[in-house]
């Protein structure tokens, strides 16, 4: 029910902020602290209606119609509050609450100011009691009860009976779940096995769950099949169940007496001497597997078991044998299979299309990215329209409005609003921002936690704060197959998002329904049918026309400003008008120039700021005024310095600015008063002061520092000879910079130097922080040796990049005992031996291994080496590996799945390159992993 995520949404907060203005100095207000308390108690009553009234499936029009007006009630006592804050501290920015009290209090002494508050609550009071009384008068409470005891059909019912000659692109997968469900290993042992199909709401899983149970149920006594609902009746499913295993009348009699134990006891009676096949439909949780699963014993006689679910934890606790069980991961239809199946369910055959219909076709079927229930849906809607362009065009371009709307559509709206209504309302809530993003956008998981923060969607939790609280958000969305992971790295997280078309046409309809999010430029009416005022707002195209229209409006309580077009920029209303902003996105608007930034500094409200990969040449004067800027992301602009000022943004977490390759920024002075940072990105060190560069140590809560080492820029004309002093004085600062952060948070340093700019500086860091995960240096610098740092007390190093002069053997074992080391990027000069052998037990968890040498060499993987290594890349020596078979030792790497291989043929004849190449390959074709391998020639 997205409109109590929502209320959800701006409740929480809300209750946070008046919960601190009622502790500490708060005392001295006297009435107005009585006031606040009352204006509390009451949105807390309503808190409590509006999370009661979640757990309705479907709620009656006149539910939703007042929790939108709690909603926009809330949403208007935060936007006081804050202004009030605001105007009594009189911008001042040092400190939060308890320090805007200790210099405000006099003023609320006056009776003109305490007159001012007590106005704009008495205001809100009568608002508060007049939702209140509708609740009452409504009788939304008895109306609410009833809700619960209506039903629809089951949407997942038409997966069963699908007939097999209209089912396209499942023989593939079935075939080999087929011959994975009836193989024994060894027929010595008959284990109980469990297959887990995991994937997004419509891929299709019934189905395929289905075709597998007929294909393979002649092996078994008994089979069964049952769904499960996202509240699961134990009883309603085990008497399913044994409703469907053959037994004796007698076994059943009383069974509407049997509680939950004595289902299960039965169940497991009843199938303890069969060879069983069972399929458990849509599972929605762990818990819920926990007690079913008690029902079926391991009774030695290969029993099989099915379960199909969304979510990925829930896969996993079906499967937790990784030697027996198997998790099956659902993918969406090729375009090949897309097109099959949707002519086919329109014309019979999917060689009738109309040459005038392809174009249009294609893309209908690009928004169904490859959903089979998305495909079958839109056909069976387009099968009873006329062949006409223009109809199949109109169809297409109302998809997210005909969700709700369309018969024909019905099933697939339940089928995505299952997982949707599934959700927790923190988590609806975040899902429903995504709709601000246009389709096939790739979300960065960083830029959009910094995001949901701002917005004020996050809380800290025990002993978690609010950065690990919003990822763990972000990695439940993937978990529930909400949305799609990109680029998941070798510590299995992924770096961004993509929302599925279909998912994103329903969570745009739900946010335009409850006045979450409006758009302009989107192509559906934009603004109008809009109920409220505008909350948050999403350009994706404005011209002259739009923007009258939007001057219109009331932009005042706008909290979210996302420009993703550049056309037209100019036409947008002044920033000074968007005076509740906590969000201000431009990223991608390459003509940002052309839009009078004047007012900015108005912001008072302003936590977020992103000016990435835009045209961006020169601040605004106004930024250094922003003092509750939590984010200012420049990465990617024009952007050559920073006003001074800039170090007067104390609560400023992430100063992230452009690559020194454009700007060469300097640190700004100043920027050890900057203490809550915790990421900073693009800072030219060499061409800083050093009083800059030796600030870098007073901030105890950085988490990630990437810095430049260049020279040149204002130093071009300097001998060589004061170059290299100056470069010493700052290496010496920035390791005794390094060396005080060492006791502190620091997980990742990535350096980037220009040419050969020497890092031996290095050498001497200590102590290195613990915590550290990441080491990164691009450069052609190569140390000596191994630095000593680098050893396996760095507990949590996972990702490590170094050129070393010489690698050794020691150096190979130091390394191979780190056992958090997922990947490693190695380049050397000169190895100590032509030939390299990994050996046996080293590297328990690496994933991506990258060796590079400057001269000829030859490396080795002995049995037992890198046991889970899936990314290899290499150089080989054709001259070197000869004496040896060429023989890589890719067989003794069993989780290997891509590989590059660079042979350098430098002393050797073609027909050994060709013997060597050869020689990989066969390794390679009788690997069981089958990887791919790729070759290169030096």
């Amino acid at each position: 029910m997205e409109v109590v995520s929502v209320s959800h949404g701006v409740l929480g907060p809300l209750l946070g902020k008046l919960t601190s203005l009622l502790a500490d100095e708060c005392a001295r207000l006297k009435g107005v602290r009585r006031e606040i308390r009352s204006l509390r108690s009451e949105l807390i009553s309503m808190h409590a209606a509006v999370q009661k009234y979640a757990k309705l499936q479907d709620p009656d029009v006149q539910v939703k119609a007042w929790i939108s007006l709690v909603r926009e009630l809330a949403y208007d006592t935060e936007d006081v509050v804050d202004k009030f804050v605001h105007h009594l501290g009189n911008g001042c920015h040092n400190g939060g609450f308890k320090e805007f009290f200790r210099k405000t209090a006099r003023r609320l002494k006056t009776l003109g100011s305490r007159r001012g508050i007590a106005n704009q609550i008495d205001e809100l009071k009568a608002r508060v009691k007049e939702v209140k009384e509708l609740k009452s008068s409504y009788k939304l409470d008895d109306i609410a009860g009833s809700t619960f005891e209506n039903s629809a059909v089951d949407p997942r019912l038409s997966a069963l009976f699908v007939e097999e000659e209209h089912l396209v692109g499942i023989d593939g997968p079935r075939e080999d779940l087929v011959n994975w469900m009836v193989e024994e290993k060894d027929s010595s042992t008959k284990n109980l096995k469990v297959l887990s199909i995991v994937g997004f709401g419509g891929l299709g899983k019934t189905t395929l769950a289905k075709e597998v149970c007929r294909k393979i149920q002649g092996h078994f006594h008994c089979q069964a099949f049952v769904s499960i609902s996202q509240k699961p009746n134990v009883k309603n499913i085990m008497k399913d169940l044994i409703y469907q295993v053959p037994c004796k009348k007698e076994f059943k009699e009383d069974i509407d007496t049997w509680d939950d134990k004595k289902f299960i006891a039965k169940l497991r009676e009843l199938l303890q001497d069969k060879r069983y096949l069972i399929v458990i439909d849509d599972i929605w949780s762990i818990s819920a597997w926990g007690t079913i699963k008690c029902a079926f014993p391991e009774n030695s006689l290969s029993s099989r078991i099915i379960a199909t679910t969304r979510i990925v934890d829930v896969a996993r606790s079906c499967c937790p044998r990784g030697d027996i069980d198997r998790i099956y991961e659902m993918e969406a239809l090729g375009d090949l299979h897309s097109k099959r199946l949707f002519f086919k369910r329109i014309f019979g055959s999917e060689d009738c299309c109309p040459d005038v219909l392809k174009q249009v076709s294609n893309k209908i079927l690009k928004k169904c990215g490859g959903l089979p229930l998305a495909i079958i849906s839109i056909s069976s809607l387009l099968a009873n329209r006329p062949v006409v362009q223009d109809e199949w065009e109109r169809v297409r371009r109302s998809i997210g409005s005909a969700l709700d709307k369309n018969r024909s559509l019905e099933g697939m709206n339940s089928i995505l609003s299952l997982s949707y209504n599934d959700l927790p309302p923190n988590l609806k809530t975040c899902l429903l921002y995504l709709s601000i993003f246009p389709e096939d956008t790739v979300i960065d998981r960083e830029m959009l936690v910094r995001r949901w923060i701002a917005e004020g969607f996050i809380c800290e939790e025990r002993g978690q704060s609010k950065q690990e609280v919003a990822e763990n958000h972000f990695y439940e969305l993937i978990n529930r197959s909400m949305v799609q992971p990109v680029g998941i790295g070798y510590d299995g997280k992924a770096r961004a998002c993509q929302v599925h078309d279909m998912m994103l046409e329903l969570i745009i309809s739900k946010s335009v329904e409850d006045n979450f999010i409006a758009f302009m430029g989107h192509g559906q009416n934009d603004l109008a049918n809009r109920h409220g005022l505008i909350r948050r707002l999403s350009v994706h195209y404005i011209d002259q026309e739009q923007a009258s229209v939007l001057a219109n409006e009331d932009l005042s309580h706008v909290r979210s400003l996302t420009v993703i077009t550049s056309a037209c920029i100019k036409h947008l209303p002044s920033l000074a008008e968007f005076e509740a902003l906590r969000v201000l996105d431009f990223q991608g608007c390459q003509n940002v120039q052309e839009y009078d930034m004047n007012g900015i500094d108005k912001l008072f409200q302003l936590k977020y700021l992103s000016f990435r990969d835009t045209n961006m040449r020169e601040l605004p004067s106004g930024i250094v005024r922003l003092y509750g800027l939590e984010t200012l992301d420049l990465r990617d602009t024009y952007i050559k310095e920073l006003p001074p000022e800039i170090v007067q943004l104390i609560k400023l977490q992430h100063l992230l600015a452009p690559d020194a390759t454009i700007g060469r920024v300097k640190i700004p002075n100043g920027i050890g008063n900057m203490r809550n940072l915790r990421v900073i990105s693009g800072f030219n060190v060499i061409e800083s002061s050093l009083g800059a560069v030796e600030e870098l140590g007073n901030l105890t809560a950085l988490n990630e520092l990437y810095i430049q080492l260049y020279g040149g820029g204002s130093q071009e004309y300097k001998r060589h000879e004061e170059v290299s002093q100056e470069y010493k004085r700052h290496e010496e600062v920035l390791l005794s910079s390094l060396c005080k952060l060492g006791g502190c948070k620091l997980q990742s340093l990535f350096i980037h130097c220009a040419g050969s700019t020497p890092l031996q500086f290095l050498y001497s860091w200590s102590p290195v922080p613990s915590s550290l995960k990441s080491f990164h240096m691009t450069t052609d610098y190569y140390f000596p040796k191994m630095p000593k740092w680098i050893a396996p007390k760095l507990t949590r190093l996972a990702y490590l990049n170094i050129n070393l002069e010489e690698i050794t053997e020691e150096d190979l074992r130091i390394l191979g005992e780190m056992r958090a080391l997922l990947s490693l990027s190695l380049a050397f000069k000169v190895a100590q031996n032509e030939r390299i052998v990994v050996r046996g037990h080293a590297f328990p968890c690496l994933k991506e291994f990258r060796l590079f040498g400057a001269r000829p060499t030859y490396v080795k993987f002995g049995e037992g080496a890198m046991p889970k290594l899936e990314n290899l890349d290499v150089t080989f020596s054709v001259s070197v590996a000869k004496a040896y078979g060429f023989s890589l030792g890719i067989n003794h790497l069993p989780c290997l799945k891509h590989a590059e291989v660079w042979l350098d043929n430098r002393h050797a004849t073609s027909s050994e390159s060709k013997a060597a190449a050869a020689a990989i390959r066969t390794e390679a074709n009788a690997h069981s992993n089958h990887p791919r391998v790729f070759y290169h020639w030096i």
